[in-house]
């Protein structure tokens, strides 16, 4: 198969990244940034990121040096022209955003798939045009050892740009998982941050502390989600128990619309969690640095699975 192009579009933790991904999966990559100097950073985290797959034996020094020579950096929008697939993952500036897609629209051949990495919807991002060949194709952090990547279009995406989004992203050795409607934050994060309002809520009432509600969560459902989804559980475990339980307990689960004030405070007084040294945490109390590498680790130990057919994304 003859080699083919990407251009991711920003090169923050997301689209490092993801150009990883790709130029690891044999794609040459252009990597789109604002200044050479956060270019040849984010090059040297890619090279950093390789190393570590070098290390778990899941490339190899000559794959890695490959991959890194894939990579061209560039600081011209216009040097998306030519490529197979366009991505982008500046930061969540809506106006920036159109703004690129607006350009890459231009200047990009009709062929061509043009993705959005971010949580916005499609019909944010093309307001006021069609968008045909636009589709979100959300990474999760980090992006070259979480698998999923969430695919979802506008009401003017053509069905086959879906499915050519797909075909790209597995052929990169992603999970592609497509959602059949627009909603605000996809599947993902609206379950997470579900999970995250009552895990705030019991913390910010007083019922239990962050260390007890991160230990229920670590040492049950945490192990558990990871081999059967939460409506594979409820299957497992019985819809008629599990409604009657719903029933009992949904209506004392907090629903407010906003985070609890606490959180608030916190973030007022510059307590911003792990980057400031507190958040709910101490963090100066905390090795955050070990917790981080615990959690790579626990990361590369799922890939590996993955490789072997072991792993939760490669069952029936």
């Amino acid at each position: 198969m003859a080699s083919r192009s990407v251009a991711v579009i920003g090169n923050g933790i997301i689209g490092h990244g993801v150009a990883e991904v790709f130029a690891k999966a044999g794609w040459r990559v252009t990597l789109i940034g604002r200044s050479e100097a956060s270019l040849k950073n984010a090059l040297a985290k890619i090279g950093d990121s390789l190393a570590a797959f070098v290390s778990h034996r899941l490339v190899s020094e000559e794959e890695r040096g490959n991959a890194l020579s894939r990579v061209k950096l560039s600081t011209q929008l216009d040097d998306a022209r030519g490529a197979d697939f366009v991505i982008e993952a500046v930061p969540e500036d809506m106006a920036l955003k159109r703004a690129i897609f607006e350009r890459l629209e231009t200047i990009c051949g009709s062929e061509t798939v043009l993705a959005s990495s971010s949580g916005h919807l499609v019909s944010e991002l093309v307001e006021g045009r069609r968008g045909e060949r636009v589709v979100a194709a959300h990474f999760w952090y980090p992006p070259q050892l979480i698998p999923l990547v969430e695919v979802c279009g506008g009401p003017e995406t053509l069905p086959s740009v879906v499915a050519r989004t797909c075909e790209i992203l597995k052929e990169a050795g992603k999970e592609p998982v497509v959602i059949d409607k627009e909603v605000p934050g996809f599947i993902g994060n609206r379950i997470q941050f579900a999970a995250l309002r009552e895990a705030w809520s019991l913390w910010a009432s007083g019922i239990a502390s962050a260390e007890a509600i991160d230990a229920v969560v670590r040492n049950s459902i945490g192990r558990r989600l990871g081999v059967t989804g939460p409506i594979e559980s409820a299957d497992v475990g019985g819809l008629d128990t599990m409604v009657a339980f719903a029933r009992f307990l949904q209506p004392s689960l907090d629903a407010a619309p906003l985070p609890p004030p606490p959180l608030d405070q916190l973030v007022a007084s510059g307590h911003r969690g792990l980057s400031s040294g507190r958040g709910v945490y101490d963090w100066t109390q905390r090795d955050g640095a070990r917790l981080l590498e615990a959690r790579r680790e626990e990361l590369f130990r799922w890939l590996k699975a993955d490789r072997t057919g072991h792993g939760a994304s490669k069952k029936s």
